[in-house]
C-alpha cells in the first residue's frame, strides 16, 4: 500500500499536509477568540455564539460520516484538492457574511469541507508513511496545530483589530491558495485502494469498519480523547476575559505562547511516541493532562506570566496526547479500509467536540456581573473522560 517516495519529497508532503491542516484549524479556531467581537456586532448571546462553534464541528462530522460512502473510491490526490477548493471558497464566505444567519451557513459549509480534510491528510500518511516513521510523521503534520495557534489566531486577531475581524477569514483563503499549489505537487497518486473497493455496496467498507471490534474500540476512545478536551477549549478566553484573569489585548499572548510550547514539543513527543510506544505515551499523556485542566477552569486573577505557564501547560498536555493518540488510531485500521475507518474517526470527534462544547456551555453560569462561575465542573467531566479514554487505550490493538 505504501508509496515510495525519496526523503525530500517525503518531506514536501508532510508539509503540504500541515499546511491544508494549519490552514482548517485556524478556520476553526479563530472563532474562539473572535467572540466577543462577534457578539457584540450581531447581538449574540454566549449560548447562539457556541452553536457557531458547535455548528462547524457537528458539520464536519456528518461530512466525515458521508465521506466513509465515497472516499475509498477514489484517488486520494484528487479528492483532497477538489475539497480544499471548496473549503478555501466557503472561508472567503465566512469573511463577507452581513448577518449572523449567513455566518451561520458559511460556517457550516466550511466546516463541512474541512471536516473531511483532516481525515484525508491522516490517510495518507497511513498510505504512505512506513509504521516505524508514522509517530514521526504525524508529529511533523500536527505542528501545524502549535503553528496555528503561535502564528495563525495571533495574525488573525491583529488583521481583526486592524481592519476588521472580516480580514481574518481573508487572510486565510490567501494562504490557501499557497497551499493549494504545494499541495499539488507533492501529493502522489494514490489509488491502490480503488480497485479494492470497486463493485462494493458504499455501506460496505463502514460495515467491514464497524463489524470489528478493534476498530469500534478505537472509534469510542477517540470520542472520549476528543470530549475531554473541548468541554473546556470552546470556553477558555470567555472564562479569562469575563473574570478579569487576562485582559483583552492580553488574549493574543495566551495562543502564541501555547503555540511556541507545542510547536517545540511536538517532535519531542512524536519521537517518544516511536521510541517509548503509541500506547504507552498516550496513557501517560492522559494523566499529565488532567493537572492543567483543573488549574485553568479554577484560574484567579493573578501575575500574567502564571496565567500564560497553566495556559500553555493545557497546551501542551492536549497536543501530546493528540500525536500518540491519532499515531494510535491510524495504527488501529484495517489497512483495506483506513480511509473508510479514518473518515468515521473524523466523523466521531468532530461530533464528540460539538457536544463537548454544548455540554460545557451548559455547565457553565453567568453571574449579573457577567463573570463566569462553576467552569471546574468542565474539568470534572473532561478528567472522567480521560480516565475512560486511558483505560479504552489498553484494548486497542495495532496493526504494523
Amino acid at each position: 500500500m505504501h508509496t515510495h517516495l525519496t526523503a525530500r519529497k517525503e518531506l514536501l508532503l508532510l508539509l503540504s499536509l500541515a499546511g491544508i491542516q494549519f490552514t482548517h484549524i485556524v478556520d476553526f479556531m479563530i472563532m474562539m477568540p473572535l467572540g466577543p467581537q462577534l457578539t457584540s456586532l450581531f447581538g449574540i448571546s454566549f449560548a447562539e455564539f457556541g452553536l457557531l462553534v458547535s455548528a462547524y464541528t457537528v458539520a464536519a462530522g456528518a461530512s466525515g460520516l458521508l465521506a466513509t460512502t465515497f472516499v475509498d473510491r477514489f484517488d486520494r490526490k484528487g479528492l483532497l484538492l477538489t475539497l480544499y477548493v471548496l473549503f478555501a471558497l466557503t472561508t472567503v464566505a465566512c469573511g463577507v457574511a452581513p448577518t449572523y444567519g449567513w455566518l451561520m451557513a458559511a460556517r457550516i459549509a466550511s466546516g463541512f469541507f474541512g471536516g473531511v480534510l483532516t481525515t484525508m491528510t491522516q490517510t495518507i500518511i497511513g498510505d504512505v508513511i512506513p509504521f516505524a516513521r508514522r509517530g514521526r510523521a504525524t508529529g511533523i503534520v500536527m505542528t501545524s496545530f502549535s503553528v496555528a495557534t503561535v502564528a495563525g489566531v495571533p495574525a488573525g486577531l491583529l488583521f481583526a483589530n486592524l481592519w476588521g475581524w472580516h480580514t481574518a477569514f481573508f487572510a486565510i483563503g490567501v494562504m490557501c491558495v499557497a497551499v493549494g499549489v504545494l499541495a499539488h505537487h507533492s501529493v502522489p497518486k494514490l489509488d491502490a485502494h480503488v480497485a479494492h473497493a470497486k463493485d462494493k455496496h458504499v455501506l460496505h467498507a463502514m460495515g467491514q469498519v464497524l463489524g470489528e471490534h478493534n476498530q469500534r474500540m478505537a472509534l469510542i476512545l477517540s470520542a472520549t480523547m476528543m470530549f475531554a478536551a473541548f468541554t473546556i477549549i470552546p470556553y477558555i478566553t470567555l472564562y479569562l476575559q469575563n473574570n478579569q484573569v487576562m485582559a483583552p489585548q492580553e488574549i493574543p499572548w495566551l495562543y502564541f505562547c501555547g503555540g511556541v510550547v507545542t510547536l517545540f514539543s511536538g517532535r519531542w513527543v512524536g519521537g517518544l511516541t516511536d521510541r517509548l510506544g503509541k500506547r504507552e505515551t498516550f496513557q501517560r499523556a492522559v494523566l499529565f493532562s488532567i493537572i492543567p485542566m483543573f488549574a485553568i477552569t479554577l484560574m484567579q486573577p493573578m501575575p500574567l506570566f502564571v496565567v500564560l505557564l497553566v495556559s500553555s501547560t493545557l497546551f501542551f498536555a492536549m497536543n501530546a496526547r493528540m500525536i500518540p493518540g491519532m499515531a494510535l488510531l491510524t495504527s488501529a485500521a484495517n489497512p483495506k479500509f483506513r480511509g473508510t475507518f479514518m473518515s468515521l474517526n473524523g466523523a466521531v470527534q468532530s461530533f464528540s467536540m460539538g457536544v463537548a462544547a454544548w455540554v460545557g456551555g451548559l455547565l457553565l453560569q453567568s453571574e449579573p456581573s457577567g463573570q463566569v462561575t462553576h467552569y471546574w465542573r468542565c474539568a470534572v467531566v473532561a478528567a472522567c473522560a480521560s480516565l475512560l479514554a486511558y483505560v479504552l487505550a489498553k484494548r486497542v490493538s495495532m496493526h504494523e
